[in-house]
This record gives structure tokens, sequence and C-alpha cells, in this order.
């Protein structure tokens, strides 16, 4: 993701999520350190993106959203997969993430990725108050599919 993309990004992420993130937490993950943000296009237009960071051994998912024209067409599905990817190279043991508990979509989706449900936390999200599910996937496990 490019300081080009934030104002499409800015955009979709209005669209798509009650509680939307300010730029300047988009321009965070854009300009390195432990933060990384992928996005994702067709034919010139921003179709999705993910925010990432890294820290010593461990990963945690932030922020990921698909337009909804461009949903379940493996758009997710590859940005999760480029982040999974890294995280591996990268030698971390674990990635986390939280979502909506309200979300079904969203946790099958993870949890065909191999993610498990952690704990839930109580209030963590906002417009409209929700706990959120806290779920992990670690990166080496010979469990794993």
């Amino acid at each position: 993701m490019t300081d080009a993309d934030l104002v499409d990004v800015l955009k979709l992420e209005k669209e798509i999520f009650s509680d939307p993130w300010p730029r300047d937490m988009f321009t965070e993950h854009a300009t390195g350190g432990h933060w990384t943000a992928l996005s994702a296009e067709s034919a010139g237009k921003l179709v999705g993106y993910a925010c990432y960071r890294i820290e010593e051994d461990k990963a945690h998912l932030t922020n990921m959203a698909v337009d909804p024209e461009y949903q379940r067409k493996s758009v997710a599905k590859r940005l999760l997969e480029n982040i999974l990817r890294i995280v591996q190279e990268s030698g971390c043991e674990l990635i986390t993430l939280e979502v909506r508990a309200s979300n079904s979509g969203a946790i099958a989706f993870y949890t065909a990725f191999g993610f498990v449900e952690l704990y839930r936390q109580p209030n963590y999200y906002r417009r409209p108050v929700e706990e959120a599910c806290v779920m992990v996937r670690y990166i080496n496990d010979e469990d794993e599919k």
C-alpha cells in the first residue's frame, strides 16, 4: 500500500466498517516500521487491503477489507496467504487477530486458514459496542494443514 492508495482505502474503510480507522492509522501502516499494509488491485482499481504488524516472533493482523463487488473472489484469500507467507519467512511463531463476534462469515474464513479462537474480549468494538473474538494461528504447528 502506498500513500496514493489512501484515498481509495479510506473510502472503502468507511463503506465497510461501522467504526472506520482514521487516516493516520493507515499512514502509520503504509510508512513502515513494524507495521505493514498490502493492497489488492483489479484493472487499476483498489479492491482490498490488509494491515499487519510484526514484533519479534509474533504477528498481528490489524485490518482487512475487500470491496463488496470483489468479495468471494479470492481477494481476501490472496491477501491473507501473502501475509502468512511473509510472517512465516520472518520467523514468526504465531499471528493473532480480532474479529467482531457477530461476524460469522469472517470467523469461518479465518478458521479455514487454521485460526482458532483464544478468548472473547468484551466491549472491544464501538459503533455498535460488541465483543471481539480473539483468534490465533500458530505458524509452524505440526498439526496444521
